[in-house]
């Protein structure tokens, strides 16, 4: 006589395997687009993960000043991130105003964030600041960013201009601190928080790694 066949226990297997393979690798990104390391990692992080939440979060709150405090820190804030974007063979130009903050900007990746199109935001204001050197806050520049993420123009400017939703930003930023972090960008998986555009590259293959892996089970 053959062996019983517990159907309940394989179809529960299966549908163990199926929850595995499906599952939603999930992250939140913390970006200041006037950091030129949220432009050489933002796209590794867009493709590592199904779903990613992206949070303007402000460098300035976040070290308390701004994103070079002296001639000395901003020429090697430079050359650490030309040296970064040779290595991964990225364009990497300077826009006029760096380092200055660009408020209008993250202002309206926080509405492109609200409205789920965060990623298609950041990748093209990333690309029109640090490939082609635009000043972000250029309300021209601006309306080709949101236009390339889907966005309408008027809200968009409108978004650009509300300093009401600063405080959230700025918050992002203190919270960061708060929790140990001192640079731009971050990325938060589950209970895992890692910072510094090599780190944060490292948890996004890591991450394209497990979800390959669970894909084959």
């Amino acid at each position: 006589m053959g062996d019983v066949i517990d159907l309940r226990a394989r179809r529960a297997a299966r549908n163990a395997r199926l929850r595995l393979r499906h599952r939603v690798l999930q992250a939140e990104f913390f970006v200041d687009l006037a950091c030129p390391f949220t432009y050489l990692v933002a796209e590794r992080v867009e493709r590592a993960f199904h779903r990613v939440r992206w949070t303007p979060a402000s460098t300035t709150a976040l070290r308390c000043g701004s994103l070079a405090s002296s001639e000395e820190e901003l020429e090697r804030l430079r050359a650490a991130a030309e040296a970064r974007a040779a290595a991964l063979r990225l364009p990497l130009e300077w826009p006029e105003r760096f380092p200055d903050d660009v408020p209008a900007a993250m202002r309206v990746a926080a509405y492109a964030a609200e409205r789920g199109r965060g990623a298609e935001f950041v990748l093209a204001a990333g690309r029109l600041a640090f490939c082609g050197g635009f000043d972000l806050d250029d309300p021209e520049i601006l309306a080709e960013a949101a236009a390339a993420a889907g966005l309408g123009l008027r809200e968009s400017l409108h978004a650009a201009g509300d300093a009401g939703g600063d405080g959230k930003i700025e918050a992002a930023g203190r919270h960061l601190l708060a929790v140990g972090a001192d640079r731009l960008p971050a990325l938060s998986v589950g209970r895992s928080l890692v910072w510094g555009e090599r780190r944060v590259a490292d948890a996004a293959a890591a991450a394209r790694m497990r979800g390959a892996s669970s894909a084959r089970i």
